[in-house]
């Protein structure tokens, strides 16, 4: 029988060991490399942070299996059994430029169910944390149900990109959205713009392209504070595939979809 309780305390202890060494690497030279365009940033800090995790993973728990950002884990191509799917910084183009606005994020499955979900924001030493069924917490507060909030009064994370020229979406389509709003934000890291919905720092999250890894642990939390995330078709996420993400309160879920993306 799986000890989530062990699994639990184990994961939020190496997240918060990681986060120590990211803070302490502020100080340190990074090596920076592009991935798949020169925006698309990785320094060995992502590496080190994802192989720290894997080998504390691989001794302590060895049938689990990871799926990590780096590529450093498990070839997945099925969620059966207890997968890890890691990010080890959320936010690269931050942690380079700004050292804010990044995160590590953690979620892990049984079997395709979310049962631990967890964003650390290092620089705030801020723990966003959830176990399936028992509430999510910021730190040691747990964090109340989402309330019903207007459309007109919300507040909407989005990234410009999408609202201008772009292979991913006709910018017309979200343009109205962005008008009926009360104001927008973009904080470069999915994970932090999902736990802020979670906490209801702003009401919805929209991206049109986000990996497993970068929603994972944020759902988890979602849930568990009643919030929903679904695809812009209105479809469950893929956890081991890419997908557009709509992260909001249920009723303005109803109402985005009813007036903007049907």
């Amino acid at each position: 029988m799986l000890q989530w309780d062990e699994i639990d305390h184990c994961a939020k202890q190496w997240i918060k060991d990681a986060g120590e060494r990211i803070r302490q690497s502020f100080q340190s030279k990074l090596t920076i490399e592009s991935k798949s365009n020169p925006d698309d940033l990785v320094t060995n800090m992502d590496k080190e942070i994802e192989q720290f995790f894997i080998n504390n993973i691989n001794k302590t728990f060895p049938t689990h299996k990871i799926l990590g950002e780096e590529g450093f884990g498990n070839n997945i191509d099925t969620l059966n059994g207890v997968v890890w799917i890691i990010d080890p910084i959320d936010g690269t183009m931050n942690f380079v430029h700004q050292q804010r606005n990044f995160a590590i994020s953690i979620g892990i499955y049984e079997n395709g169910v979310g049962k631990i979900g967890l964003i650390y924001d290092v620089v705030h030493d801020e723990l966003y944390h959830a176990r399936k069924g028992k509430g999510a917490f910021l730190n040691t507060k747990k964090i109340q149900p989402l309330k019903n909030i207007q459309l007109n009064e919300s507040i909407l994370g989005i990234n410009a990109t999408w609202i201008t020229e772009n292979k991913r979406i006709d910018p017309r389509v979200l343009i109205p959205l962005v008008n009926a709003v009360r104001g927008t934000r973009s904080y470069g890291s999915a994970a932090l713009e999902i736990a802020y919905v979670v906490t209801g720092r702003i009401d919805t999250y929209i991206t049109m392209r986000l990996s497993p890894w970068d929603f994972a642990g944020g759902i988890i939390l979602l849930e568990e504070v009643g919030g929903v995330a679904t695809t812009l078709e209105g479809k469950p996420l893929n956890l081991l595939a890419e997908n557009s993400v709509i992260v909001t309160k249920k009723n303005l879920h109803t109402e985005i979809f009813e007036k903007y993306l049907n």
